[in-house]
Formats: structure tokens, C-alpha cells, sequence
């Protein structure tokens, strides 16, 4: 049975030494996976210029396949190599495959000439995807191995200690996933590059693929101390043999004259070992149970996808602190942490005084049910969020937002509306259908002015208006076409001054702007920068307002005093104003859903499984994440909802009903000691040995003797 037990196979506080280097591998193989996974969506968004719908999708089918792969993992191990073996073999294709992904993310690769031509975008796309199915290959690959590996560490009588390492395991996870996912998104926002200064995503995803390495590097140390149990054969084959001569030995005697058999594997008996369907039969009713388990991911998963592109709609400033939209993952880690030794420790010990009979499917059936209420949070969230975006033109409309710089009030007749105007104020915009001419009336005390707006497509614009010395009107097009992103805010300046000036703001020049014209748009980050205007040799200074998340201002320079520049703002899209930490509560829940589902079902895939088929249930455990993230790929693009809260709400809906199938088919499932079952055919085998040894001595006596016999005869 074992290749290796392991020349040093010391203890310490009853556990083995082995399991050490087993959890240290772990933490920083996923601080690898879930740092890289963190910025993945908004590398997806803001470097490769993908949007919310294409960046979502391509992020789910990179975590299903993440979670497919565990099937070649298992196969491998289970059949060639071995668990150790496979772990290596594969941390060295993650670990190029995070390198890969590294240089993809260089924006310096085409020596900085990304002018959006194809030629240019194809390289950075193409290393990319190269990289994630690299990734894909080495972590889903070691992800069946090495749990069931750290259990395999474990002898026969040490039940507790096995159960108390998958929860330090589990640990061991969201500590790692808990720093790099604070510490890759402030790599990510540190700006780097030789032609074009970008966000660094060649840091983000090169501490990861670091750490990846030195995964490896800690694995490889523990080699000696390892008890290492050799592959025996190819399990999977066997199994999918077995069930394949069962159905068809079923269908070829289906005449009445064949007696019924007590279960459908039963018709294998005449090729295959009874031990062998007796196992199968054991991991075919895990696996049936598996079967609604895929839409608790479907919804678990979107924290890193919808959950995060959520965010990028809210402020960020939490108290003194400021938050970026992928660190608001490190919520669920930090409260892992928290939660699982609490609940380990002290609520399931308090439900078991209160006699109830809390089995691990009872858990993993609340935990479906808290994360389907996550998700009615997020979606209560979501509603607030909408209140407070900017409605853009939709097709066939444009909109026109009229801003006085006239010295005098100003009426407007348009749109059947009447609108009196303030010097250096502004209208909302004003949305007009593009069917037809719509005509804008300005009125002063000095005369009037009409303006015809006509086909002007589907844009913004600004209406610029003056009455000194004359009436006059400049239309502006507002090169805004949705909220700014990633925490940015627009801002552009108009020039009521009678000369030219040149405005400077932060470390941004914007040029000369001559008299009642206006600059284009350009982000700056959240906070506040001085502003300079130059008239001629005179200098102007003001300190511009502190700006949030995702808002957008024209600033108008109105006087030049001494040294002191007066401005007015007027605000063209809101900041962000929902908080950030108001997606706490729907990660708290999330959290509570994890804990009593994910790590309860890790166990309970160990404890259902026969010692040589551990691996195989693993990864049938993992196999229900990749389902559930393409079941994401599947609503999310057939179910055509306009509005992300009733997506939200769809997804929601589809687990508490999904739970409820879940709950009945758990009800009647009987729980099994794989190790009595093995027990007993073990006797068995014994018995039969025994007898197979009588019989041959009683044989060779027989035919020692029988000379003998028939001569006294």
C-alpha cells in the first residue's frame, strides 16, 4: 500500500510534522491563486478594455476550468504518479503559467505604442490566456491531491486530529486569500511603466506568481517527512468500466426469466470485485447528493465578479480609510478567519447541548440558504446604488445640459419647460428624442437667441450661453458615455474670463484655453489638487474642492483676484455616495453561508470516501464549483435582465429553490463508515485466504496420501 511512510515521521502536539509544510504550501498557493484572482476582472476591464458582461464571462469560464481540471489532477494521481508526485509536477506549470500572465500584463510590450490597433492588443490578450490555462491546469490539477494528501498523513486513530486539519487547512486557505487579497490590489494601484505609466498589474500578478514558486519550494522541503501511498491503478477507468458493463449487462438481460438485482451496479458482479461495486455504490450516492450542490458556487463565486464591479459604483471611503473595489474581498477572508475556530469551537459545541442533531448536511443546507439571502442583500444594495447613477441617452435621444455664463439671468423655453437660469449656474440635462427638431430659447434682458439642436445622435452635450457684449451660444459635445471608473473623476474647465488662460491642476497642464471655450474631460484620482490658471504673467491659485468616487465636474474660472482664483463648480455626474461598507452585510452573510457549507462539505467528501477513491470524490466536490460557474455564464446570458438587482434576485431565487431539493434528497441519505466497509471486506478477504489454504493443504494431502491408500488396499 505505501510507496513511503517517511523516514522522520515526527509529531508535534499530536499532529504528524508532514502536515506543516503541507498547510504553509497551501497558504502561499492561495495567497498565489486568490491575489492573481483578485484584480483579474478589473485587468479584464481597464487593461484589456473588455466590458462588465465579457469581463464577467471570460472570469467565470477561467474558474470553471480552474475547477474542471481536477478530474486530470485526480486521474494522475490516482493511476501514475501519486499525489506528491502530481503536486510537483503541476506547481511547475502554475508557476510558469503565473509568470506568463505577469508579462501579459506588461503595457510596455509593444514598446509602448498601444494605440488600440489589433496588432497591438493580440499579444497582451493572447499571453494572457495562455497564462490562465496554464494556471487553470496547475491549481485545479493539485487541488484533489492535496487535501486528500494532508488526510493520507493522518493514522487510522487519529479521527480527531484529521478532522481538526481540514478546518486549520481550510484556515490556512482564507489567511492566504486574506492577504493577497489586501495586499494585490495596492500593488495594482501603484502606477509603473517605461512609455505609459498604467495601474500595476505586472506587480499584482508578480507577487503571486512569487509566492507560487515558494509554494513549491516549501513542498519539496517535506519530501522526507511525507507518507506517500501509492497510486493503485487507474481508479477512474475501473470505475466508469464498471458502471458502463453494469448498464449494458442490464439491458441485455432485461427478460423476466433474469431475477431482479437489489441495486443496478449488482450486474457487474459477473466481471468486476464485489469490493469494487460496493465502493462505487458508495461514491455514486455522494456524487447523486453533489448533483444541486453547483448553484450555491454560482452565487459564492460572483464576489470576485459582480460583487467587485459593484463596488466600482460605490465610495470607497470608509471612515479614514480608503478602499479599493477589489480589497472589499478581503472582507470574506478576515471573517473566515474570525469564524471558522469560533464556530468550530463554540456554536457547534452550544447546538450540540441543545440536542440538536446538527449532521453535516443539515449545515451545508443552512449554508445554501444564507447565501441565497447574500445575494436578496446585494440586491437590496444594488437598488440604492441605481438611485444614484447618471441616466445616459438612450437610442434614438440625446441630452443638453445649458450653463449661463451671462452676467444676467437667462430664461429657457425648450421642452415644453421654462427654465430661469443664474449667472454661472447650470440646467440638468435635458433629454430630447431625435425624431424631430428641438428647439432651445434663450432669453436675456438684452435680446434672445434661438438654438436648433437636430440629429445631434446618441450624446451628451453642453450648451454654452453668454449675453456680454452680445448673445451668443457655443455647443460643446461631452465626450462622457458612461460613470467614470475606477474611482476616477472627470474634470474639464471653461474659461469666463475675456482673455486666454492656461490652467494647470495637480500635475496635469491643460493647455491654453481661449475665452468661452472648454477642455476635454481627463480623470483624476479622488481627493484634492491645486489649481493654477496663468493670465499672461499673472499667476492664480485655488485649491480645488476634495472630489470623491465616479463623479464628473465642469469647473468654470470666473475671476482672477490678486493672486486668488475664484471658480464655480457644476457637478455633471454624482459621485459615488453609497458606501462601500454597505456590501459588508451581504459579505458577512456569505461568510456564515461558507463556513457551515464549504468547509462541512470538504470533510464530509473525505469522510464518504473509500481510501482508494478520496481523490475521485475530491474532485467531484470541486467539479460542482465549475458547474456552478458556468451556470453563471448560462443566466446570466440568457436571462436578458436590464437591471443587475433582479439578476441578483434571479440567482437567489434559483438556490432557495434548489435548496429545498437539496434538503429532501439529504433527508434520505444514510451516512457510511468507509473504514467499517473496508473492515469488513478485509475480514472477508482474511476468511477467504484461510479457506483457500485449507483447501490447497487438504488438496496436496489428498493427493500425498492417496498412493498410499490403495496399496493397503
Amino acid at each position: 500500500m505505501e510507496e513511503s511512510k517517511g523516514k522522520h515521521r515526527a509529531g508535534c502536539f499530536g499532529y504528524p510534522l508532514s502536515i506543516f509544510f503541507i498547510v504553509i504550501n497551501e497558504f502561499c498557493e492561495r495567497f498565489s491563486y486568490y491575489g492573481m484572482r483578485a484584480v483579474l476582472v478589473l485587468y479584464f476591464k481597464f487593461f484589456l478594455h473588455w466590458d462588465d458582461n465579457l469581463s464577467t464571462a471570460i472570469y467565470h469560464t477561467f474558474v470553471a476550468l480552474c475547477y474542471l481540471t481536477p478530474i486530470l489532477g485526480a486521474l494522475i494521481a490516482d493511476s501514475w504518479l501519486g499525489k506528491f508526485k502530481t503536486i510537483i509536477s503541476l506547481s511547475i506549470v502554475y508557476t510558469v503559467g503565473q509568470v506568463v500572465l505577469s508579462i501579459s500584463s506588461i503595457n510596455d510590450l509593444m514598446d509602448g505604442n498601444h494605440d488600440g490597433a489589433p496588432d497591438d492588443i493580440n499579444i497582451p490578450i493572447a499571453f494572457s490566456m495562455i497564462g490562465l490555462v496554464l494556471i487553470a491546469l496547475g491549481t485545479g490539477g493539485i487541488k484533489p491531491c492535496v487535501a486528500a494528501f494532508g488526510g493520507d498523513q493522518f493514522e487510522e486513530d487519529q479521527e480527531k486530529q484529521r478532522s481538526r486539519f481540514f478546518s486549520i487547512f481550510y484556515l490556512s486557505i482564507n489567511a492566504g486569500s486574506l492577504l493577497s487579497t489586501i495586499i494585490t490590489p495596492i500593488l495594482r494601484g501603484v502606477e509603473c511603466g517605461i512609455h505609459d505609466k498604467q495601474k500595476c498589474y505586472p506587480l499584482a500578478f508578480g507577487v503571486p506568481a512569487a509566492l507560487m514558486a515558494v509554494a513549491l519550494f516549501v513542498f519539496i522541503i517535506g519530501s522526507r517527512m511525507y507518507k506517500k501511498v501509492k497510486p493503485e491503478g487507474n481508479i477512474m477507468v475501473q470505475v466508469g468500466k464498471s458502471i458502463l458493463f453494469a448498464i449494458r449487462n442490464r439491458f441485455k438481460h432485461r427478460s423476466k426469466r433474469f431475477p431482479k438485482r437489489e441495486h443496478w451496479l449488482d450486474w457487474a458482479t459477473e466481471k468486476y470485485d464485489k469490493r469494487l461495486i460496493t465502493e462505487i455504490k458508495m461514491v455514486l450516492k455522494v456524487l447523486f447528493l453533489y448533483i444541486p450542490l453547483p448553484m450555491f458556487w454560482a452565487l459564492f463565486d460572483q464576489q470576485g465578479s459582480r460583487w467587485t464591479l459593484q463596488a466600482t459604483t460605490m465610495d470607497g471611503n470608509i471612515g479614514s480609510i480608503q478602499i479599493q473595489p477589489d480589497q472589499m474581498q478581503t472582507v470574506n477572508p478576515i471573517l473566515i478567519v474570525i469564524m471558522v475556530p469560533v464556530v468550530d469551537v463554540i456554536i457547534y459545541p452550544l447546538i450540540k447541548k441543545c440536542h440538536i442533531n446538527f449532521t453535516p448536511l443539515r449545515k451545508m443546507t443552512v449554508g445554501m440558504l444564507l447565501a441565497a439571502l447574500a445575494f436578496v442583500v446585494a440586491a437590496v444594495v444594488q437598488i440604492g446604488i441605481d438611485k444614484t447613477l447618471p441616466v445616459f441617452p438612450a437610442e434614438n435621444q440625446f441630452q443638453v445640459k445649458i450653463i449661463n455664463l451671462g452676467d444676467t439671468k437667462a430664461t429657457i423655453v425648450t421642452a415644453g419647460e421654462n427654465i430661469p437660469l443664474n449667472p454661472f449656474n447650470a440646467t440638468e440635462y435635458i433629454t430630447y428624442e431625435m425624431k424631430m427638431p428641438n428647439n432651445i430659447d434663450i432669453s436675456y434682458l438684452n435680446g434672445s437667441l434661438t438654438e436648433k439642436m437636430i440629429n445631434m445622435e446618441k450624446r451628451r452635450h453642453t450648451l454654452v450661453i453668454k449675453n456680454n457684449p452680445k448673445i451668443e451660444a457655443n455647443l460643446f459635445i461631452d465626450d462622457i458615455t458612461e460613470k467614470p471608473e475606477q474611482g476616477n473623476n472627470m474634470i474639464r474647465f471653461i474659461n469666463s474670463l475675456d482673455s486666454d488662460i492656461n490652467i494647470t491642476m495637480g500635475d496635469v497642464a491643460f493647455g491654453e484655453l481661449r475665452n468661452f471655450s472648454v477642455t476635454n474631460y481627463t480623470a483624476f484620482p479622488s481627493g484634492s489638487n491645486n489649481i493654477v490658471a496663468k493670465i499672461g504673467n499673472k499667476e492664480c491659485t485655488i485649491p480645488s474642492m476634495s472630489f470623491g468616487y465616479g463623479s464628473a465636474y465642469t469647473i468654470i474660472v470666473t475671476e482672477c483676484t490678486g493672486k486668488q482664483l475664484n471658480v464655480t463648480y457644476i457637478e455633471d455626474i454624482q459621485a459615488n455616495t453609497i458606501s462601500m461598507a454597505w456590501q459588508i452585510p451581504q459579505y458577512f452573510i456569505m461568510t456564515c453561508a461558507e463556513v457551515v457549507f464549504s468547509v462541512t462539505g470538504l470533510e464530509f467528501s473525505y469522510s464518504q470516501a473509500p481510501t482508494n477513491m478520496k481523490s475521485v470524490l475530491q474532485a467531484g466536490w470541486l467539479l460542482t464549483v465549475a458547474f456552478g460557474n458556468i451556470i453563471v455564464l448560462i443566466i446570466a446570458g440568457a436571462s436578458k435582465l436590464e437591471e443587475q438587482w433582479a439578476e441578483y434576485i434571479l440567482f437567489a431565487a434559483l438556490l432557495f429553490a434548489v435548496t429545498i431539493v437539496f434538503a429532501v434528497m439529504a433527508h434520505f441519505y444514510t451516512y457510511v463508515d468507509p473504514a467499517e466497509v473496508e473492515a469488513q471486506f478485509a475480514e472477508e478477504d482474511e476468511k477467504k485466504k484461510e479457506k483457500d489454504q485449507l483447501e490447497k493443504k487438504k488438496h496436496i494431502y489428498e493427493n500425498e496420501a492417496g498412493p498410499e491408500l490403495q496399496t493397503k488396499m
